[in-house]
């Protein structure tokens, strides 16, 4: 196996790898490479030789591992381990690896590899666990400053001042070719869920996405006034916000997304702003060593 960690913050993280390494057959049967840059992880794959590659981190590893996978044109024929350390760890919260660091190794070590979606977009970016647009990824944004700090409950936090801060974007929603809001009323933000965890687990943005059934969940809030805003932001966090009358939640394999520029949140990494995106499932996309059933 191959073993890929971040350059260690501290102490604690080196011994979790230590431990990581132990669970899974020790230094003779493990490699493990730490990568500081991004052609450290490409010369990784061009010796991985067939081999499991282990992602010691969180969800921002997985996501960059993926986008080198699909680039090189081996996300399919390459079997991807995770051990959550990261701050989030959302795609391991929505399909059950155990967020406890030797139990998910004892996971890899023992379990068998799934197929599982991806949301890949026109630019050929990827999506493994979900994208949004607008208020989210405006919260994102705000939430940042105190994410060092706060951890998980740096995305609260955001979410809550976005939702006193923005009025929302004049957006045209078609999912699977169907138009969804035509840009005439605000829409507060736009999610596309491969998983359904965000932001540590204190949100549900696709309380029903199953990242094994060839969909991607759609949620579309059109909470734009002051008080539907907070409303939304606080029933978001609870994972009750497909509940309330300003919110539109369906499935489908494809969404494009236009209007007033917009950035874009995929897996925590921000871009834009865009005035336009278009995204696709892709069934069975890679392979993941998780439980017997998926959540």
């Amino acid at each position: 196996m191959l073993v890929v960690t971040n350059e260690l913050a501290g102490r604690t993280e080196a011994e979790a790898v230590n431990e990581v390494t132990a669970e899974l057959g020790g230094e003779s049967a493990v490699e493990v490479i730490t990568c500081r840059q991004d052609s450290d992880l490409e010369s990784l794959l061009d010796r991985r030789a067939g081999r499991t590659v282990v992602v010691v981190g969180g969800d921002g590893s997985l996501h960059t591992l993926l986008r080198h996978l699909w680039r090189r044109g081996e996300a399919a024929d390459c079997t991807v381990g995770l051990v959550p350390l990261g701050t989030g760890n959302d795609f391991a919260r929505g399909v059950g690896i155990p967020l406890d660091h030797r139990e998910a190794a004892r996971l890899v070590r023992t379990g068998q590899p799934r197929p599982v979606d991806l949301i890949v977009d026109d630019t050929d970016g990827v999506t493994v666990n979900a994208v949004h647009v607008g208020a989210g990824a405006e919260a994102a944004m705000l939430a940042r400053p105190w994410k060092r700090r706060l951890r998980t409950a740096a995305f609260p936090l955001g979410a809550i001042a976005a939702g006193f801060s923005v009025d929302g974007w004049r957006l045209r929603i078609e999912v699977d070719g169907k138009l969804v809001t035509s840009g005439k009323r605000k829409v507060l933000m736009a999610g596309l869920s491969n998983a359904p965890s965000i932001a540590g687990g204190s949100a549900q943005l696709g309380p029903g996405a199953d990242p094994t059934d060839g969909q991607i969940e759609i949620t579309v809030s059109l909470a734009t006034g002051r008080l539907a805003r907070l409303g939304y932001s606080l029933a978001l966090l609870r994972g009750r916000h497909p509940e309330r009358s300003d919110v539109i939640n369906l499935s489908g394999t494809t969404a494009t997304i236009s209007g007033s520029p917009f950035h874009v949140n995929a897996d925590g990494e921000l871009n834009g702003p865009v005035r336009r995106r278009e995204w696709r499932v892709v069934p069975g996309a890679w392979r993941c060593v998780l439980p017997d059933v998926a959540g």
